[in-house]
């Protein structure tokens, strides 16, 4: 256990974290999904639901401001105009976590290729459809200088 870390963020998922550079993807994933078959690195969160997963991630992961769109999340039978429940409390965690970044509907292929080619996967075990973000990584400024 750490100070100031969620306990959901276990080890592997930490050092994952901190390796993302600057641009890089983690997609969190529904207990549907085929992650282990699409994914370079596989980091597993079995035993929990992906808000609550997301959310300790957003604590400490900076959401990139240099791109117009860093949220991403699948779609309702693969239509971005279609959102379940689950996709509004993503959209509220993002906003308290990440605000001014708005959360992207993608369309199933177009999803489906963007967390084939993400720096990493976390699998958890939720169990509602659709459940599926993918987080673009930005930057943490330096303090500004003071300077007498």
């Amino acid at each position: 256990m750490l100070i100031g870390i969620p306990s959901l963020l276990g080890p592997e998922l930490l050092a994952t974290l901190r390796a993302m550079g600057h641009g890089d993807e983690i997609a969190l994933v529904d207990g549907n999904y085929p992650a282990e078959q699409q994914a370079h690195r596989l980091i597993r969160a079995d035993g929990h639901h992906m808000v609550p997963v997301l959310d300790a991630i957003l604590s400490v992961l900076p959401v990139d401001d240099a791109v117009p769109e860093a949220l991403f999340r699948a779609s309702v039978k693969g239509d971005p105009a279609l959102a379940d429940p689950v996709h509004h409390e993503m959209e509220s965690v993002c906003a308290r976590r990440a605000p001014g970044h708005k959360v992207v509907a993608l369309a199933g292929a177009d999803f489906y290729a963007r967390v084939k080619a993400a720096h990493a996967i976390v699998a958890t075990s939720e169990p509602r459809l659709y459940a599926n973000i993918i987080i673009r990584k930005g930057v943490i400024y330096p303090p500004e200088s003071q300077t007498s």
